[in-house]
């Protein structure tokens, strides 16, 4: 059963106190608007509008952003001279460039397609401290880069060997656009209790597009939501579920709707992507989803298990 979850006998002081700050993500206003803007831009805009920002941070899916990682495909492999643990490779990188990469890794192999730290990348391992990749030479020969396991770009925990690509991957893709890596800015703007229609990203669009309308495009709208169509909008299995308001007077109304067969499971990604931009823990594809529509579109709600 899902139902509205806020008491109603909050003190304004308290309301207050909610609406001191608010997380705004920019990716999930492109959900609602065409932005082609810098987030300085916007932020400026928003600012003027009265949502002040007070602050902005870039959030990352992965530390450092794999920024200088790129796909490569191993053209050759032969044995280091001087080390009978590595051996030498040629990767192709995009671009004609074949480097030479001293790799210790016992999977790599001809014909790889991989992931490649070029010179003055900074990785940021899953456990250890940030690596900064240098060109230099390894018992005597010249390595030019590194072929990265998913634990050394921080994307996993394995250290078995080097991450192997889909054969369609294409050298010299960045790594963030491979692995769909979602980089967002966060505003934290600082609302005033009479601006709760901006507690949530909905009406912060709506306001962008206000002001849009006014200096740009009178014409600009909203991105169209589709909605489910209701073929039958009657209960296939009525339910007897009984809600009393005690207090009419604090909350006139009280809706709610029961979902059947679900199954309560992770999030997708793009759901947990949304909640981690909130600054929440995904907890599960229920708990998530209601607080998603809170922070969309300014409607709380709450699961419950009838």
């Amino acid at each position: 059963f899902l139902g509205n979850t806020y008491p109603f006998s909050l003190k304004i002081p308290s309301l207050c106190r909610l609406f001191e700050l608010m997380r705004i993500s920019l990716n999930w206003l492109k959900d609602f608007l065409d932005l082609d803007k810098t987030p300085e831009q916007i932020a400026d805009i928003l600012t003027s509008l009265g949502l002040e920002v007070e602050g902005m941070e870039t959030q990352e899916q992965v530390a450092g952003g794999l920024k200088s990682v790129v796909v490569g495909e191993v053209l050759e492999v032969w044995q280091h001279p001087n080390a009978d643990r590595l051996r030498l490779t040629r990767v192709h990188v995009g671009n004609e460039t074949i480097l030479q990469i001293v790799c210790g890794a016992p999977n790599v192999a001809t014909g790889q397609k991989v992931l490649v730290a070029l010179e003055g990348s900074e990785l940021h391992p899953t456990a250890g401290e940030p690596i900064k990749i240098k060109k230099g030479k390894i018992r005597g020969e010249e390595s030019m880069g590194m072929i990265c396991a998913e634990d050394e770009l921080g994307i996993g925990q394995s250290h078995d060997g080097i991450l192997i690509l889909d054969t369609t991957a294409v050298p010299g893709t960045q790594a963030a656009d491979y692995l769909n890596l979602e980089s967002d800015t966060i505003f934290e703007i600082g609302l005033t209790p009479n601006r709760a229609d901006a507690t949530n990203h909905l009406g912060v669009a709506r306001d962008l597009l206000a002001w849009i309308r006014v200096h740009e495009n009178p014409a600009a709208q909203l991105k169209s939501v589709e909605n489910p169509k209701d073929s039958d909008k009657s209960p296939s299995h009525p339910v007897s579920l009984d809600v009393q308001i005690e207090r009419p007077d604090l909350c006139p109304r009280y809706s709610g709707v029961c979902l059947r067969n679900l199954k309560i499971g992770p999030s997708p990604e793009w759901l947990q992507k949304r909640i981690l931009a909130m600054d929440l823990k995904p907890i599960n594809n229920v708990v998530d989803i209601t607080n998603f529509v809170m922070f969309d579109m300014g409607q709380p709600l709450h699961a419950f298990d009838l």
